[in-house]
C-alpha cells in the first residue's frame, strides 16, 4: 500500500461534500458528484485511502503523549497544555478537532460504503474486502470518539444536514456494542498479513481486527474478553503470525516497517504524505529547531535495572550521580539523557551533552538545556523513539506510525490473566519475559518469575512494564484513565532532570503544576462548536 499510495485531488475532497446534496435527474459534467465519480476500482480506492489518512495524524499520535506524565510541554500554550493544567473548557481545540476529524473519517467511510457499488464490473472478493476495510476506520473512529467523550451520536449511514443538528448522543455502552459488532462482521471478509500481496502491505488484516477488539474490552476492563481475543494472536496463525520483532530499537526505523510485530499502522510515504514533528523534538545540536515536547524525569525514573529492580528498591544498585547505568535498555532507545550517544545517519555517534556546562568545548556547544520557555527542552531531556535516521530538510519523514502492535497484545493478555488471578509461570514466560528478553535483559532477577509476587505486586510489575515497552506511543493517558490513576499522577508538579535547585525536589527541576479533575477529567466537553449547532448533545459533567 505504501508503493501505491494515491495523492487525494480536490476531485475527492469535492466529491464528499457535494454527496449529501439532492439528486438530479440530469448529472453535471463539468464536477465530479456521486452520480458520476463512481466509475473504476482508482476512483474508489483514493476514497479509502482517504479514510485511512483520516484514522489519526502525526499531530494527534505525539501530543496524546503530553496529556499523560510521560511527555511535558515547555514551549507555547497549545490545546493540549491547556487541557493538562485542569484549564480547558468545552472551547478547546483539541477538544472540537478530535471530534470533527474523527466525524470527517466516518463520512468518507459512509461515502464510500453508499457508493461503492455504482462502479460496473468490479471484481466482487476485492469490493467486499474494501468494505470490510471501511467498516474498520469507522469502528476506529467511533472507538476513539467513545474512548474521549462517552456518549456521542452514532449513525451507520450518511445523514443530512438537517439531521446532524438534531441528533442525540448514543450511550457508551451501545457505541461500543456497535463497534464491536462491526469487527464481528467483518472479520472474515479481511485477509491475514500473508494473504496481501508486497504492494498491499499496510492494509488492515484479519489480526488488527482482533486486535482493536482486544483493546475495545482492555478500555472496558472486561478482562475475560481481553483474553479470549488475544488467545486468538498469541501462539497461533490463524489471524496472522505475529511475533516480537528481534530489535527493540530497530522495531521503529524505516528498514523494518511492516515487521513481524505491526499489526496496524499509520502509513507515510516519502515526498507525497510525510510528517516532521521531529525538528521539534529531537535535539537541537542533531538539527532540530526548537523543543516542543520532552520526556519527563517520572517517565525516566520507571525503568527498572538490569537486575529487574525498581531504583527505588533496596540494592538495586542505583546511583543519582550515574543516573543511567545499567538501567532498561528500552530508556536508551525512547529517550535522550545526558552524554547520550546519538547515532548519526553516517554510521558516526555524537554524545549529547545536555547538563549545561558539560560539554567539552562549551564555548562551541548548543545550549541543550536552558529551563523552561526557552527553544531548548524543558525537562532536561529529548526524545528519540520514531527518529528516522533517513529523514530529509526539516526531519521531514515517511515512516509508519505504529497503531497496534504485538507486544500490546502480550501486554494486554498478561494484565488480564493477572486480574482474573490466573498468572502463573507459563503467562509471564510468554509476556513479560519474552519482552524484556527482547529489550536485552538477561539478569535471571529481571526474567525469573517470582512465585512469592502477590497480585498487587504483579499489578504494578504490569502497570510499569506497559509504560516503559509503550512509551512516546499514544497509548498512556489511556491507561491510567482506566486505572483511574490519571487523577494522582497527573495532579502534581511533574519534573525533569537534576539540574535544578537543590532546596526544591532534591533538584530535580520542577515544572508547572499539572491539574486533573475526577469529577470531569476522565471524559471531555462536547465542544461547544457542535453545542452551538446541535444543542441535543448535551454536555459531560463538569464542564
Amino acid at each position: 500500500m505504501k508503493n501505491r499510495f494515491l495523492k487525494y485531488s480536490m476531485a475527492v475532497a469535492t466529491l464528499l461534500l457535494v454527496t449529501s446534496c439532492n439528486k438530479l435527474d440530469l448529472a453535471p459534467t463539468n464536477k465530479f458528484t456521486e452520480e458520476n465519480y463512481w466509475t473504476s476500482t482508482e476512483k474508489a480506492n483514493m476514497v479509502l485511502n482517504m479514510a485511512y489518512s483520516q484514522m489519526t495524524n502525526s499531530d494527534y499520535f505525539f501530543s496524546t503523549e503530553a496529556l499523560s506524565d510521560n511527555l511535558y510541554e515547555g514551549r507555547g500554550s497549545s490545546s493540549e497544555k491547556a487541557i493538562s493544567s485542569g484549564q480547558a473548557d468545552a472551547s478547546n481545540g483539541r477538544f472540537a478537532g478530535e471530534w470533527r476529524g474523527c466525524y470527517a473519517g466516518i463520512k468518507t467511510c459512509h461515502t464510500f460504503l453508499e457508493n461503492v457499488d455504482r462502479i460496473p464490473d468490479m471484481d466482487e472478493m476485492l469490493k467486499t474486502r474494501m468494505k470490510a476495510e471501511a467498516r474498520f476506520i469507522r469502528a476506529y473512529l467511533y472507538f476513539r470518539l467513545t474512548t474521549w467523550y462517552g456518549d456521542i451520536p452514532l449513525f451507520d449511514h450518511d445523514i443530512t444536514l438537517s439531521e446532524s443538528k438534531t441528533i442525540a448522543r448514543a450511550p457508551q455502552s451501545e457505541v461500543l456494542s456497535f463497534v464491536r459488532s462491526e469487527l464481528d462482521a467483518i472479520l472474515k471478509d479481511l485477509p491475514t498479513k500473508e494473504n496481501y500481496a508486497d504492494v498491499d502491505k499496510g492494509r488492515i488484516t484479519s489480526g488488527a481486527v482482533v486486535a482493536l477488539k482486544a483493546r475495545t474490552y482492555l478500555y472496558s476492563n472486561d478482562w475475560a474478553n481481553v483474553i479470549a481475543e488475544c488467545e486468538k494472536l498469541i501462539n497461533t496463525t490463524g489471524y496472522g503470525k505475529y511475533s516480537l520483532f528481534s530489535s527493540y530499537e530497530g522495531l521503529f526505523l524505516p528498514e523494518n516497517e511492516y515487521n513481524s510485530e505491526v499489526i496496524l499502522d499509520l502509513g507515510y510515504v516519502p515526498s507525497l504524505r510525510t510528517w516532521s514533528n521531529y525538528y521539534d523534538y529531537a535535539p537541537l545540536s542533531v538539527g532540530a529547531r526548537v523543543n516542543a515536547l520532552a520526556p519527563t524525569q517520572e517517565l525516566v525514573d520507571d525503568y527498572i535495572m538490569l537486575n529487574g529492580k525498581s531504583i527505588k528498591e533496596a540494592s538495586s544498585g542505583y546511583s543519582e550521580t550515574t543516573p543511567y547505568k545499567n538501567r532498561d535498555p528500552r530508556l536508551t532507545a525512547t529517550v535522550v539523557y545526558q552524554e547520550f550517544p546519538w547515532k548519526k545517519p553516517d554510521g558516526t555517534v555524537q554524545t549529547i551533552y545536555i547538563k549545561p556546562g558539560t560539554a567539552p568545548n562549551e564555548a562551541a556547544a548548543v545550549d541543550e538545556y536552558k529551563g523552561q520557555g526557552s527553544n531548548s527542552t524543558a525537562t532536561g531531556y529529548y526524545m528519540r523513539k520514531y527518529y528516522d535516521p533517513t529523514s530529509l530538510a526539516g526531519m521531514t519523514s515517511g515512516l509508519n506510525l505504529i497503531l497496534i502492535r504485538y507486544a500490546d497484545v502480550l501486554l494486554m493478555y498478561a494484565e488480564a490473566k493477572n486480574e482474573l488471578s490466573q498468572m502463573n509461570e507459563s503467562v509471564w514466560n510468554t509476556t513479560v519475559r519474552a519482552l524484556r528478553a527482547r529489550a536485552g535483559f538477561t539478569d535471571p532477577g529481571a526474567l525469573a518469575y517470582n512465585t512469592a509476587w502477590t497480585k498487587s505486586d504483579m499489578q504494578n510489575i504490569i502497570h510499569r512494564e506497559r509504560r516503559c515497552e509503550l512509551a512516546i506511543e499514544g497509548l498512556r493517558i489511556f491507561d491510567i484513565r482506566r486505572w483511574k490513576t490519571a487523577e494522582t499522577v497527573l495532579n502534581s508538579y511533574p519534573h525533569g532532570a537534576q539540574y535544578g535547585d537543590a532546596v526544591t525536589d532534591n533538584g530535580y527541576i520542577r515544572l508547572d503544576k499539572r491539574t486533573f479533575n475526577k469529577d470531569r477529567d476522565y471524559l471531555w466537553a462536547v465542544p461547544q462548536s457542535e453545542k452551538d449547532i446541535n444543542p441535543a448533545l448535551g454536555q459531560n459533567a463538569g464542564y
